[in-house]
């Protein structure tokens, strides 16, 4: 007679062998289905419906492929069957369930066994699996067919974007060594608030104060953080500090902010078609934007050369713009900002670009995800030029104490109590500031 531990590995053989056969069997039948709603139907017009009438659809035409063919299948298996029929279809297969929940921010794909998301701020390990690469392969191109990309051996990268605004990344062999590549950044359908992000421990009431009312001051803002820091939430609830009246120009590589105004133009930048042609980069498009009456404009980030005519715009009139750079600290930003514009190809010297950077800018605010996940305001500093020398005076802080048993991060804001310049600027724009704001010592 078999042991207790060899008949419970034996029981669990037979559980696992029950559960492939029934896995292989709806795989089988969503196959054949799928296969005659492609023969069937025009699955090109039942995709431009709306997504809810697309899938109401889509079940109602295999619900009846089922009664004709008189198939005898079991109704948890039936909702199974037409879920997942649906899903490979028109929606994005094993991923369709974690583009659903909110809670996560990111969805990255580094093979059919490994599927990782990103929620509140940590990265976790899923069950969620592909069949293979080509599976993978399957649902990158329904992701990009739809906006007119291609991916193949000769253009082996695309970046895209879902019809909810959220960013997708590919990258396949031979460029990726380990198969199809899938990143997505998740986007959030609901805009955060200032209120949202002091409830979440990002900064506090009174750093929040200060930046409204630098935004209604028309001071030129830079955003600074690493990946995956809060850059473009933090500039998108900036931006909704805007006052009404005012025409906004925003301008990104990829759509992503979202606020409420009267007076929005928003411009998207392009790639190259598949002739290699027809790219329209940021640079062009920041051009354009001065054509277009702006009293602010908005660029999503500076990657390259449109850093210089960002902060030309900066410096003759288009007070109270914004945008973001990735880098690691105030100072690591101007550096940032520095070479690019020096990339730009103008025969500038370093003096003349670090003027710029004094005329146009006037407070950089740093982003950080901590190592427990959260995501906080950890400088608010002003751009100073004290006799010919460019300083960079912290505002505001935020000081780390220590990291708990649970990993989790401790620290408090403060105040330097530096009184910025902009500080004048915010009175004589009417913007009610307490002077009390700037007193040196902890924020609560």
């Amino acid at each position: 007679m078999p042991s207790w531990s060899g008949r419970m590995k034996e029981q669990t053989l037979n559980i696992r062998d029950q559960w492939n056969v029934t896995d292989m069997q709806l795989e089988k039948r969503a196959k054949h289905y799928r296969s005659r709603l492609l023969k069937e139907s025009d699955l090109e017009t039942i995709t431009a419906l709306p997504p809810t009438e697309m899938r109401q659809t889509i079940e109602r035409l295999v619900y009846r492929m089922i009664e004709e063919e008189r198939a005898i299948i079991p109704k948890k298996e039936m909702e199974d069957l037409v879920k997942q029929i649906i899903n490979e279809s028109v929606g994005y297969g094993p991923l369709e369930a974690l583009l659903k929940e909110d809670s996560i921010t990111e969805i990255m794909v580094n093979g059919p066994k490994e599927i990782y998301i990103e929620q509140k701020g940590k990265l976790f390990k899923t069950d969620v699996r592909f069949k293979d690469d080509q599976h993978i392969r399957h649902i990158i191109d329904r992701i990009i067919a739809p906006i007119g990309r291609r991916i193949d051996e000769s253009s082996p990268m695309v970046d895209a974007r879902l019809h909810d605004g959220s960013r997708v990344n590919a990258v396949i062999p031979p460029i990726s060594l380990n198969g199809p590549i899938l990143s997505i950044r998740k986007f959030n359908k609901n805009p955060f608030t200032p209120d949202d992000l002091i409830g979440f421990g990002t900064f506090t009431d009174d750093i929040s104060e200060f930046l409204q009312a630098a935004v209604k001051a028309k001071c030129n803002i830079l955003v600074s953080g690493g990946t995956g820091s809060g850059k473009t939430t933090l500039l998108n609830v900036l931006s909704s500090s805007i006052p009404i009246g005012e025409r906004v120009v925003i301008i990104e590589d990829m759509a992503e902010l979202k606020f409420e105004h009267d007076n929005l133009v928003r411009m998207e930048a392009r790639p190259n078609n598949m002739e290699g042609k027809g790219e329209i980069n940021i640079r062009m498009l920041v051009r354009n934007a001065l054509r277009m009456r702006p009293d602010r404009i908005i660029v999503g980030e500076v990657r390259g050369s449109e850093a210089i005519d960002m902060l030309q715009a900066m410096n003759t009139g288009h007070e109270g713009s914004l945008t973001t750079v990735h880098a690691n600290s105030p100072k690591d930003a101007l550096g940032r900002l520095e070479a690019m514009v020096i990339m730009s190809g103008l025969s500038l010297s370093v003096d003349v670009v670090r003027q710029y950077f004094v005329g146009a800018l006037d407070l950089i605010v740093q982003s950080e995800r901590l190592p427990d996940g959260k995501r906080k305001l950890v400088s608010v500093a002003e751009i100073v030029d004290n006799a010919g020398v460019i300083e960079i005076k912290d505002i505001f802080k935020y000081k780390r104490h220590g990291v708990d048993q649970q990993g989790n991060v401790h620290g408090s804001f403060v105040s330097t109590g530096y009184i910025p310049r902009v500080f004048e600027r915010m009175k004589s724009f009417g913007v009610d500031v307490p002077e009390t704001l700037f007193q040196e010592g902890v924020l609560v």
